[in-house]
C-alpha cells in the first residue's frame, strides 16, 4: 500500500470516529433534554408496573417516574388502570428515588408543593368547608384557601349550600405571602374540560343533528341550552310550533331537552338550536275539516285580514272582505283585536301549502242587512238593462220611449 493511501485511510477513520462521537453526544443530549422537566409540566406516559403504594410510568428512553396509587383509587377503593395504559400526569419534583408525578395534588403532597402547583397550573384537590363573605373557605390538606362565588362554577351560584362538604379539583390562581393568602378556582377546571369537549364535538357535530342538552337559563327572547361542550340559544321562535307568548310556561332551567342543531359558528362561539323541530309538525296531524265552524284566537292583524290560531302551530286567514259582516271596513282592527276569541268557518284547506282560508259566520241580523243591501243594489241594474233596450230600439228616435232620465224618474216613482 502506498504512503498516500495509508494516510487517506487514517483520515477517513478519524472522520468516522468523529461522526460516531458526535452522534453519541447528540443522543446523550437528547436524553438529557427529555429528562429535564419543569414542575407542573404535563406529560403522557405508559404505566409499566403497579405496586401497592406506587404506579411506575415510562417517560420514554431510559427515564421513569412514579405517582401514588392512592390518587387513582375510586370510591370503592379499586384501581381503574392497569399496566400498559396511558395516563396524563403532572411533574411534581425530582427525588433521590426518581421523578415524582401527580394527577392532582391532595393532602400532604399538596401542602408541601402548593407553590409548584401555582406556577405549574397543577390541579389541587380541596374540600369546601363553609361559606364566607364573597365565596367559600376550602382546605387543601391542612392549608386554608379561598374560592370566590364567581370561581365555583361556569354560571352564577344560586344554591350555595349544595357545595358545602364537597371535594373538588381546583387551580390556584393566586399564591401570596408564602401560602398564607391562596385563591383557588374550580371554574378554571371546568373551562379546560369544556375546551376539550368542544374540540371533540367539533369533530362529530353537524347541522341537522338531534342532540340532548340541558336548559341553563331562560330569557324573554329564548332559552340557552348546554349540550355538554358548548352552550347555544334556542330562539323563542324555535321553542314550539305555536306562538310562544310566555316562554317560561314552555321550558325551565335544568330541564332535559332534545334539540336540532340549526347553526354552528365555532370561531365566534355562536350556536343555535331548535326545540320545535324535534316535536311533531301539527300540519301532519291536522284533523280540521272544510265547511265546519270552530273557535280560534286572533293571533295578529294585517292590512289584508286577520290571522286566527285554530290549534297550536296552525293559523288560518280571515280576509278583510269577510270581516265586516257585509259592510266595508278599512282595517281588521275595526272589527277584531289580537287575543279575541272568535267563531270562524273553514272555507278551504291546503295542507301542502299549510294554508287555511276562513270567514266569520254572519248573524241573522247581518244576513238580513246584506240581503237588503243586495236588493237595493239590484235596482240600478234593472234600469241599466232598460237603458240598453232603449239604445237598441234607436234611442230618442223611438216614438214613445222618452229619455233615459224620464225612465229613471218613472222607475224611482214606482
Amino acid at each position: 500500500m502506498s504512503q498516500d493511501n495509508e494516510q487517506q485511510n487514517k483520515e477517513t477513520s478519524r472522520e468516522n470516529a468523529s461522526d460516531e462521537l458526535s452522534f453519541a453526544q447528540m443522543f446523550d443530549q437528547e436524553e438529557t433534554s427529555q429528562d429535564i422537566l419543569s414542575p407542573g409540566q404535563k406529560v403522557t406516559a405508559e404505566i409499566v408496573r403497579i405496586s401497592q403504594e406506587w404506579i411506575f410510568i415510562d417517560l420514554g428512553g431510559k427515564s421513569e417516574g412514579s405517582l401514588a396509587s392512592s390518587e387513582l383509587l375510586d370510591e370503592a377503593g379499586n384501581l381503574p388502570v392497569k399496566e400498559g395504559d396511558s395516563i396524563e400526569v403532572y411533574f411534581l419534583a425530582a427525588k433521590q428515588n426518581g421523578k415524582i408525578f401527580t394527577t392532582k395534588m391532595a393532602g400532604a403532597a399538596a401542602t408541601a408543593h402548593l407553590e409548584e402547583a401555582f406556577h405549574g397550573s397543577i390541579p389541587v384537590e380541596a374540600t369546601i368547608q363553609k361559606e364566607v363573605k364573597g365565596g367559600f373557605e376550602v382546605k387543601i390538606g391542612t392549608v386554608r384557601a379561598f374560592c370566590p362565588f364567581s370561581q365555583i362554577g361556569l354560571r352564577r351560584v344560586a344554591d350555595t349550600d349544595q357545595y358545602i362538604g364537597q371535594s373538588l379539583s381546583f387551580k390556584i390562581i393566586e399564591f401570596k405571602e408564602n401560602g398564607k393568602n391562596i385563591i383557588v378556582s374550580h371554574r378554571k377546571i371546568l373551562e379546560e374540560e369544556r375546551v376539550e369537549k368542544k374540540e371533540a364535538l367539533q369533530e362529530t357535530l353537524e347541522v341537522g343533528q338531534t342532540v340532548e342538552g340541558t336548559i341553563t337559563s331562560v330569557r324573554d327572547f329564548g332559552a340557552f341550552v348546554d349540550i355538554d361542550g358548548i352552550e347555544g340559544l334556542i330562539p323563542i321562535s324555535e321553542i314550539s310550533w305555536g306562538r310562544t307568548s310566555d316562554i317560561h310556561a314552555e321550558v325551565e332551567e335544568g330541564q332535559q331537552v332534545k334539540v336540532t342543531v340549526k347553526k354552528l359558528d365555532w370561531d365566534n362561539d355562536r350556536y343555535s338550536f331548535s326545540l320545535r323541530e324535534t316535536l311533531p309538525d301539527p300540519w301532519d296531524v291536522c284533523s280540521l275539516q272544510e265547511g265546519t265552524t270552530v273557535s280560534g284566537t286572533v293571533a295578529r292583524l294585517a292590512d289584508f285580514g286577520a290571522f286566527v290560531t285554530l290549534s297550536p302551530g296552525i293559523d288560518g286567514l280571515v280576509h278583510i272582505s269577510k270581516l265586516g259582516a257585509g259592510r266595508r271596513i278599512n282595517h281588521p282592527r275595526e272589527v277584531v283585536q289580537e287575543g279575541d276569541v272568535v267563531e270562524v268557518r273553514i272555507d278551504s284547506i291546503e295542507l301542502d301549502k299549510k294554508r287555511i282560508s276562513l270567514s266569520i259566520p254572519l248573524s241573522e241580523e247581518a244576513q238580513n242587512r246584506l240581503k237588503k243591501k243586495k236588493k237595493k243594489n239590484d235596482r240600478p241594474d234593472d234600469m241599466r238593462q232598460e237603458f240598453q233596450q232603449f239604445k237598441k230600439s234607436g234611442g230618442d228616435k223611438g216614438a214613445d220611449m222618452g229619455t233615459f232620465a224620464d225612465l229613471l224618474k218613472g222607475k224611482i216613482g214606482q
